[in-house]
């Protein structure tokens, strides 16, 4: 397969940067550097997306661990120990041998960020990644975290599934300045990051977000892979409390004569779950590359 599938090369036309998409694309690789391995064993959260095999649904989910949970194993293999929490929407995937699995790492501490996609082999003590793409992103829109603690005796709440947003869900859109976004295509999944002022996704009803898409690599895997297949999956995590909202559902680009990008995300199911992450991250400072939002 080429560096990108077909739904990324139309949104590159669409958009005049095929040859600047060509350059960048030259960064994707599969072999994890000796950089990216250090940068993997330092990191306590690793950001995991893949379409559930036995519905269909996409999903993210956050995995945590002390540093060293996940770790190269190999010059195209990465290794996570442990999985997701019980009753996790995505803990069928993470035992399905095959699986097409995005996975991000995101430090806020350096506002570095790595992705590496691939398939999954389950092991004793966790999961293996077997790389199809390795890559770094810039860190733009990143908030920086100065640091982070383990909470030991954070016990996670019960679960809540829902079918629409209520108060304290959308709120707790509203005032995010995170979030991570799960795509799939024929070959493979991916998890990207998305970031903003809080108030950069709007809520437009109990089952509908949106939000901009701000300029980037130019590649357009996310938007590439939406073009292809709609279903998406979204999660937003407190990075003080450990809750967390995993949404599923379809995602539409919406262009513009301008050159501007905005899209619908159409909930099919979400899951909330208070204190679900044991970790506690010191108050952001917001990226300079964020745009100023509009009131």
């Amino acid at each position: 397969m080429g560096t990108y599938h077909a739904g990324s090369l139309a949104v590159q036309e669409l958009m005049g940067v095929r040859d600047r998409a060509d350059h960048v694309g030259r960064s994707l690789g599969q072999d994890i550097k000796p950089v990216a391995a250090a940068f993997l064993e330092l990191q306590p959260l690793l950001i995991a997306g893949a379409a559930d095999p036995g519905t269909g649904r996409v999903w993210a989910s956050a995995l945590t661990g002390s540093p060293g949970f996940v770790r190269a194993t190999g010059p195209r293999q990465m290794s996570v120990a442990g999985g997701t929490a019980e009753g996790d929407p995505l803990t069928t995937a993470l035992t399905a041998p095959g699986t097409h699995l995005g996975t991000i790492a995101l430090d806020p501490r350096t506002r570095r960020r790595m992705r590496l996609n691939g398939r999954l082999r389950p092991t004793a003590r966790g999961f293996a990644v077997e790389a199809d793409q390795v890559f770094s992103n810039c860190p733009k829109y990143i908030q920086r975290r100065e640091s982070y603690e383990t909470v030991a005796d954070r016990l996670p709440g019960s679960p809540l599934r829902l079918n629409e947003l209520g108060p304290e869900q959308q709120e707790f859109i509203r005032v995010a300045d995170t979030f991570f976004l799960a795509t799939v295509h024929p070959g493979g999944a991916d998890v990207s990051h998305r970031g903003g002022n809080p108030g950069f996704v709007t809520v437009t009803s109990a089952g509908e977000l949106t939000w901009p898409d701000y300029s980037g690599n130019a590649m357009f895997l996310t938007l590439g892979n939406l073009r292809t297949d709609p279903r998406a999956g979204l999660l937003f995590l407190d990075w003080t409390t450990g809750t967390t909202l995993q949404l599923t559902g379809e995602a539409h680009t919406e262009f513009t004569d301008g050159g501007e990008r905005r899209v619908r995300f159409t909930l099919g199911a979400a899951l909330w779950t208070p204190a679900a992450l044991p970790l506690r991250w010191s108050a952001p400072e917001y990226s300079p590359a964020n745009p100023d939002i509009a009131r």
